[in-house]
């Protein structure tokens, strides 16, 4: 028998005045990346979602700096048997919003419910024989195999983030959303306050108790809220954002566009930085039911058309430094990032070849119905890019222009285009969530499951390669692996790698304590 004991570490004019007001010691005013449309952490992959769970839900474990999980709500676990029994301690004082205690079956229904949306989450099952609620403070897993990393699972920063909610919320099929939001974070959901498409308001939960110790970074150690209120209010432009960030309106804009940076570097009232070191890595995601990208060929021919440096210079100029190309299917500077595979998306464009590569493939033509976010200023301009490239390789674009929310609604249509469906959608994500397979949902082969995110390759190899990395003793033996989920990639193309750049945030020397990594509230306090 193996017993081992893992503890808490110790150790402006255009603003909106309806929803914009003169600045509050009390109040932090926050402009987020885009519209919140979804409330459920668990149902959406939305990266604007995982920031307002995060605010009002609570991990088990957290991720510091270092990607080490850290206990959150829990005391710390044990672990039995080999490394098949984890025994799970949860710590005193944690409540939900709504006055009641936090307890493990609340836990175990969460899990239960996020792993059914989340990749990470479904391998964790996977190796799970039970997973129960033995009393209040205790959850149990009873494990077919040993899995190491129960701790990163339950503590994964990415989407779809693994939040604990009540056990009646979490009883709600995954498959539908949650609409009340009650959990036990350090901030509690106004909803009477929220006016879809203009603003989300939350204020500091009195009765969070953070925890007393662990590295302050990402999503670990105590969460201590020093504002009352932090207003979310999302603005029309770019124009409309910096005015009110430079008019002392807003207090943070969280992803300015990087034509205005210089503007806001200028000004000695604002902060510029880099909070996240993993940057934003995007992609083109094409629809494997429908044709022309349901033919492999036609999906491979798509590498002679993408130019990766362009559609990143379209976003953050010409710059070499602010961007990284050529990008493959790994964040690019970490662990499991490789080059293998990538000669397609080097050098300059052919579009002549292109052309012939794509009718040799059997393109004939037909309509590619393009999914754009024109709300979303780096999509927009990959789609800006692409399309001119496809027409240039004599495709038949049809740019449909649409929001955010109603893209990400759209593209969940498996149907044919005279039934609402689509062909192409441009996206993107923080390097943070594609460092492994564990969490990257653009190379997954699992295009049969109802679970499977929208595109739906179906790849035996993907799937095969991506369990293996899982089993790899050895960090030389997972980054031997996932150079051949990238030479696979290359071949069944679940997604087209655009490229990685530099995302910096901005905000007024007024606010202090704003942590690394994605935008969190706690420890961010008034000057």
């Amino acid at each position: 028998m193996r017993r081992r004991h893992f503890l808490a570490a110790a150790t402006a004019g255009l603003a909106l005045p309806s929803v914009v007001r003169a600045a509050s010691a009390t109040t932090l005013r926050f402009i987020p990346q885009i519209d919140l449309a979804f409330l459920d952490p668990h149902w959406t992959t939305a990266n604007v979602t995982r920031g307002h769970g995060y605010m009002v839900f609570d991990t088990l474990y957290g991720q510091d700096s270092t990607f080490t999980p850290q206990p959150q709500m829990l005391e710390g676990h044990v672990v039995d048997a080999d490394g098949k029994l984890w025994t799970l301690t949860l710590r005193e004082g944690l409540m939900w919003h709504d006055g009641t205690k936090v307890l493990a079956r609340d836990c175990v229904a969460s899990i239960k419910r996020w792993a059914k949306r989340d990749a990470f989450g479904g391998a964790l099952m996977a190796a799970t024989d039970e997973l129960s609620a033995p009393d209040d403070k205790t959850i149990r897993f009873r494990l077919n195999k040993p899995f190491p990393l129960l701790p990163a699972a339950l503590s994964k920063p990415t989407t779809p983030s693994p939040l604990m909610m009540p056990e009646r919320l979490a009883n709600t099929d995954p498959f539908k959303q949650v609409t009340e939001m009650v959990g036990s974070g350090p901030f509690r959901f106004l909803a009477e306050e929220r006016v879809p498409g203009a603003r989300n308001v939350y204020a500091k939960f009195d009765k969070y108790v953070p925890r007393p110790d662990g590295p302050l970074a990402w999503t670990s150690g105590p969460k201590v809220a020093y504002y009352e209120r932090v207003e979310w209010t999302t603005m029309p432009d770019a124009g409309t954002k910096v005015a009110a960030l430079q008019a002392g309106e807003q207090d943070w804009w969280e992803n300015p566009t990087a034509d205005l940076l210089p503007l806001l570097a200028k000004d000695r009232a604002i902060t510029v930085a880099v909070t996240n070191p993993t940057g934003a890595t995007n992609m083109v995601r094409p629809n494997h039911l429908q044709p022309p990208f349901d033919k492999p060929a036609v999906r491979q021919a798509m590498f002679s058309v993408i130019d990766q440096s362009a559609m990143m210079e379209a976003i953050v100029g010409n710059d070499p430094a602010m961007y990284h190309v050529p990008h493959g299917v790994f964040c690019p500077n970490t662990a499991m990032a490789t080059e293998a595979g990538l000669d397609p998306l080097r050098g300059p464009r052919d579009y002549g070849k292109a052309k012939e590569l794509l009718k040799r493939a059997g393109y004939a033509g037909e309509k590619v119905v393009m999914l754009v976010a024109t709300d979303y200023t780096q999509f927009k301009a990959i789609c800006d890019v692409l399309a001119d490239s496809m027409s240039q390789a004599g495709m038949n674009v049809d740019y449909v222009a649409t929001d955010w929310g109603t893209m990400l609604q759209r593209r969940n249509n498996r149907g044919p285009m005279d039934q609402g469906g689509w062909n192409l959608f441009a996206t993107g994500w923080e390097g943070v969530d594609q460092m492994n397979p564990s969490n990257h949902y653009a190379i997954r082969g699992n295009g049969n499951d109802p679970s499977a995110w929208p595109g739906w390759c179906v790849s035996a190899k993907l799937e095969e390669l991506r369990n293996a990395w899982f089993d790899a003793p050895t960090l030389a033996a997972q980054k031997a692996v996932c150079e051949q989920i990238q030479l696979q990639c290359m071949v069944d193309v679940p997604s087209m790698p655009v490229g990685q750049y530099v995302q910096k945030t901005a905000y007024r020397k007024n606010v202090t304590g704003v942590l690394q990594g994605f935008s969190t509230f706690w420890n961010v306090r008034p000057a």
